[in-house]
Order: C-alpha cells, then structure tokens, then sequence
C-alpha cells in the first residue's frame, strides 16, 4: 500500500471545466458538494483506502524560526494570496494507478449547476525513504 497526499487548491491550479467560484454558488449547490466529499471519503474507509482528510479555513499565515530566543516570524494572513488550497485527502492504495482513479472520480464533485467541477487536483505521493544523494 503506498499513501498518497490529494490537495483540492481553491485558487492557484489550471481552471476547472467548471469554474464557477464557490461563493456564487447556492447553499443547495454547496450542499450537494460536501454530500458528494462525505459520501466519497466514507466508501473509501469502508474499503480501507481512506486516512483522513479535511477542509481548510482561507486564512494563514508564514511562519519561520527567527533565532535562538525570539519569537518566530510570521507573515500574513493572506486570505487574498494566488494559491489557496481549499481541503486534502489522504489515500492508502495499492499503487499510483489507482490513485489516479480515485483523484479523477474526486473531480467530478458537482459544482455550479449540480454539473461536474472536473477540478485539477494535486495528487503527491508520501515520501516512503529517503532520497539518494549522488555526485
């Protein structure tokens, strides 16, 4: 089983097929896409493919080490910045392939118009080793 990371970016990815932002859509229109999210996630765990996964607030901050007794830098929030990632999911599945299947059907959450987004979604496997260094 090899875990894979999908991120559902709010802003920031190519455009949708449907690309109607989520603040013009109706509250049954939202309705149908967290339904869609719920039902998804729950036959996954059902088939013991499903981590976890969670939707994210638009605000955040930057936040760095700032040395050796003071306090840590931050930078934001930037509700307003290009990328936004919206939610993630984390998968365990039997290989790439079918992690691709899953990310696709995933796109097809209803959107607009109770029509398909067909969203790009990041699909970024787990770093399983690390990775050899070579001169």
């Amino acid at each position: 089983m090899a875990k894979y990371l999908l991120l559902k970016h709010y802003r920031g990815a190519p455009a949708a097929v449907n690309d109607v932002p989520m603040a013009q859509w109706s509250p049954e229109e939202i309705s149908a896409h967290v339904q869609y999210m719920n039902d998804f996630a729950a036959r996954l765990e059902k088939a013991g493919e499903f981590v976890d996964g969670q939707a994210l607030a638009p605000e955040g901050a930057w936040v760095r080490y700032d040395g050796e007794g003071r306090p840590p830098v931050t930078d934001g929030p930037f509700a307003e910045t290009k990328d936004l990632i919206a939610g993630w999911m984390i998968i365990d599945v039997d290989n790439y392939e079918r992690a691709v299947e899953l990310a696709g059907e995933l796109s097809a959450a209803p959107g607009a118009g109770g029509k398909p987004i067909h969203e790009w979604l990041e699909l970024r496997p787990f770093l399983t080793e690390p990775p050899t260094i070579t001169e």
